[in-house]
């Protein structure tokens, strides 16, 4: 995949530096010149970013982790911190909806496209979130979110400088798709891919864990222009660590490179992992002794 650029929160912008509390990893393919979108519609409203807001809700995901989620975001939305990054964009505008995700045919729009430009707004999208209703289902089918969130943006209605779909989950892709070409069809389309994988328990084989979650979403999850990854381990830093992400994305802005040396680079964990770990417990399914 080439060579991987590490990001510590120390060279991030001053407005956000103080919450940067991960490494975030930005792939090869971020050397890439950011894509420019052609206006789809006479009425497109510029936006500095579209956002899909991609969340997991397989089974593995208890009600609170899925609470936490919710929260996170929600809290993130009408942070200082993310309105201060609103107002010193282009557009001073942001378009997000909010999807939920679980196996390979099922995905939920749980909020539809909708603009943020100030604290009213963000407020009121926040509030949105908040009366949803939740919901679990079985698998965990990463690639079958990604397609469905980059289609999203085809009718968005809106134009942004950049399109950026945020996944966040707790488990490897073990349903629809191998998640890897996924990813870079979606990322081929312009789309940047960043991940949030949580890992606040201690993996259990028998419910298919792995080990290295964030290494996973590096390796196999993220990609385009400016990719990174924050993982989170511990609750008490959920909020801080989702803030400072969506804050991230919003800018537009990563903090300042550090080369990973090559000897340092490895496959660490092959990107059919989940599938072999489901097929090894349930049996059936596709041959991935030829796959990385």
């Amino acid at each position: 995949m080439g060579r991987r650029l590490l990001f510590w929160g120390g060279g991030c912008v001053a407005a956000v530096a103080v919450f940067v509390i991960a490494v975030f990893v930005v792939t090869g393919r971020s050397a890439h010149s950011l894509p420019r979108f052609a206006e789809k519609s006479a009425n497109a409203i510029p936006v500095d970013v579209e956002l899909v807001l991609a969340v997991d809700i397989s089974y593995s995901m208890d009600t609170d982790e899925q609470a936490l989620q919710r929260e996170g975001y929600r809290l993130a939305l009408t942070s200082k911190q993310f309105l201060q990054a609103l107002r010193e964009g282009a557009h001073g505008k942001v378009a997000i909806t909010y999807v939920e995700w679980a196996g390979q045919n099922d995905q939920q729009v749980v909020m539809p496209w909708r603009l943020i430009d100030g604290p009213e707004a963000a407020d009121a999208v926040a509030a949105e979130l908040g009366r949803a209703p939740y919901r679990r289902a079985s698998r965990t089918s990463i690639s079958g979110g990604l397609r469905f969130s980059s289609k999203l943006f085809d009718t968005s209605g809106y134009r942004g400088l950049r399109r950026v779909i945020d996944v966040s989950g707790d488990g490897a892709n073990n349903s629809g798709p191998l998640v890897a070409p996924t990813r870079d069809e979606v990322v081929a389309a312009g789309i940047t891919i960043n991940g949030l994988p949580l890992m606040l328990k201690r993996p259990f084989s028998g419910m298919m864990d792995i080990e290295h979650l964030d290494i996973y979403y590096e390796d196999c999850v993220i990609g385009g222009p400016g990719a990174f990854v924050v993982p989170i381990r511990d609750r008490s830093k959920f909020i801080e660590a989702t803030r400072t992400k969506l804050v991230l994305e919003i800018a537009g802005r990563i903090p300042a490179p550090h080369v990973v040396p090559a000897s340092a680079e490895k496959p660490r964990i092959p990107c059919t992992i989940g599938e072999r770990l489901w097929r090894e417990r349930w049996g059936g399914g596709m041959d991935f002794d030829d796959l990385n």
